[in-house]
């Protein structure tokens, strides 16, 4: 049985007072104290952003994986491209010399314009986690609805900053559901493999994934998976092993083995910039405007689109605005941002001849966290990776998959934790709100509970199998499911309804949509490696047909 005794606080088999003093890293002195000035108020910018009075031949709205695709491939097909993003650069070192910071010592670095951490992960064995900081322009938005918080990366390479890494390709029998007016045998012959190459995706060394002391919580939920009659299987992922297992001998400064990963990746991970930006620096014909938010978007008098830009600094406050003339846009600010925006230039008379699709389609993925608290034979380990390898599949009987996630607090926990992907029916729709000025949706906390109970074909059975129960610290006091969040925000603009099958907005020639709005809420697995393989169908048929 689980060590319930009264002197242990969280059914975890050790005292709050040794959860206080036995971890500077989780909730130290750095994580209580309140905001000093920042020190990361001066990024430096890496090139000389977009004049105002520009034209350019194509303008992508966002650098994250469906934005990255289409400026790498105009680009390659001979078209001058810039990209406006609203994040940062992230290309230089704080006064720590790192350029991320650490998902256990959140700073001003790790939100977006908040002066209040709002972390997935809200609270262990009754203590919160929050803590005060400056407003700045930091990696990871979250963005509160009604009824749904949505993490968001911010800067130069989108979500690729702040997700897990897991690089996952949907069962191909889940994907007429994903994407029904999508041709299956195109997307799994060309363009999913394109996108696996493109992304740098690879799948760990079985062997050492044995043996390595930072997978022994993956280790524990596998055998727990097996035990109940679930399948475990191992996932792709976007890191460098070769580095991981450097970092593990002690030959290398630590990343993925430093908790590092909700808040940026200072070496191994292969996000978007080490990948596809990469690659489009080094075909000279694309600029990036880093701190550079697009408001409005407009037909031009002469042809083309008129696009209004604002230039931040990093505290979000406008320093400039900037009028710049666009051939054609693309519209890649994720499924949020783009959303937001098209429904906003729709009501407001800007682009009036969008569709009423536009603003619909809006899905979680299904996402829904939890934790299990093990028996005390059962450690997960001090030390553990932050990406992710594996994960169980209930899909066809229960609706879910889960991955088997980590929990580097630098303590030993016993616990099990997981982020589950479900089969979620319910669709949201973004509207615009005339008398805030603002773009809504019109989520329902309510509607998370297929989700709940689909991760739970999983859970109760492993709890009953292991003689085991749920953990109810790490969401608020006695709150088991974290359903309050999407880090997947998916829809918005869904292909072949907002736009034709290959992305082209309705109404509007030369305006596109190329990123996860496309996608109607759900991908049964983690979403950017069907972002990425769609985005390289659209764009090979626009350059073709458009250009």
């Amino acid at each position: 049985m689980n060590d319930t005794s009264a002197k242990n606080d969280g059914r975890t088999g050790f005292s709050r007072r040794r959860f206080i003093t036995g971890t500077g890293s989780l909730l130290g002195a750095a994580a209580l104290a309140g905001p000093t000035p920042s020190a990361w108020a001066t990024p430096r910018t890496a090139a000389a952003p977009i004049a105002s009075g520009s034209r350019v031949p194509a303008l992508v709205i966002g650098t994250g994986y469906g934005g990255c695709v289409a400026a790498l491939r105009l680009a390659q097909a001979g078209t001058d491209v810039h990209m406006a993003e609203m994040g940062m650069a992230w290309d230089t070192p704080g006064p720590d010399g790192k350029i991320f910071a650490n998902t256990t010592r959140p700073d001003d670095r790790s939100f977006w314009l908040r002066t209040r951490t709002k972390q997935p992960l809200s609270n262990f064995l009754g203590f919160p986690l929050d803590r005060n900081v400056n407003r700045y322009t930091g990696i990871l938005d979250a963005e509160e609805f009604g009824g749904i918080t949505v993490y968001q990366g911010r800067g130069v390479g989108g979500g690729s900053l702040v997700n897990g890494g897991m690089a996952v390709t949907p069962r191909r029998e889940n994907f007429g559901a994903i994407l029904p007016t999508v041709d299956a045998e195109e997307m799994y012959s060309t363009y999913y493999p394109r996108a696996n190459s493109g992304l740098g995706v690879t799948t760990i060394d079985p062997a050492w994934f044995e043996e390595a002391d930072c997978y022994q919580y993956a280790r524990v939920g596998r055998k727990h998976a097996r035990r109940a009659g679930f399948p475990f299987l191992f996932v792709p992922a976007v890191y460098d092993w070769d580095y991981m297992k450097r970092e593990a001998a002690g030959t290398v400064p630590r990343s993925a083995l430093d908790g590092e990963i909700l808040y940026g990746n200072n070496h191994g991970k292969k996000s978007l910039q080490k990948t596809y930006i990469d690659r489009i620096r080094a075909t000279g014909r694309v600029t990036i405007s880093p701190l550079h938010k697009v408001t409005t978007v407009t037909p031009a008098p002469g042809g083309g689109y008129t696009v209004l830009i604002d230039q931040l600094d990093t505290t979000g406050r406008t320093t400039a605005t900037k009028t710049v003339t666009a051939d054609k846009v693309f519209f890649a600010a994720g499924s949020v941002g783009t959303s937001k925006l098209l429904v906003g230039l729709k009501a407001t008379g800007a682009l009036p001849l969008l569709n009423d699709e536009v603003g619909r389609g809006w899905g979680d993925n299904g996402n829904v966290m939890c934790g299990r608290a093990n028996h005390l034979w059962d450690p997960t380990g001090k030390l553990q990776a932050s990406i992710p390898t594996g994960g169980i599949d209930n899909w066809d009987a229960g609706g879910a998959f889960a991955e088997v996630a980590p929990l580097p607090t630098g303590i030993e926990t016993w616990a099990s934790f997981y982020l589950s992907i479900t089969k979620n029916p319910h669709r949201a729709r973004f509207t615009w709100n005339a008398a805030a000025g603002r773009a809504e949706l019109d989520w329902q906390t309510a509607w998370k509970q297929p989700s709940i109970d689909a991760a739970k074909t999983i859970f109760d059975r492993i709890n009953r199998k292991e003689g085991t129960i749920y953990r109810s610290d790490l969401f608020g006091v006695h709150k088991i499911w974290g359903d309050h969040l999407t880090y997947h925000p998916l829809g918005g603009a869904v292909l072949d309804k907002a736009t034709d099958n290959y992305g082209r907005l309705h109404g509007h020639p030369g305006l596109y949509v190329i990123d996860g709005a496309l996608i109607p809420g759900n991908t049964s697995v983690n979403p950017f490696v069907t972002i990425t393989a769609l985005a390289e169908r659209n764009i090979e048929r626009i350059i073709a047909t458009d250009l």
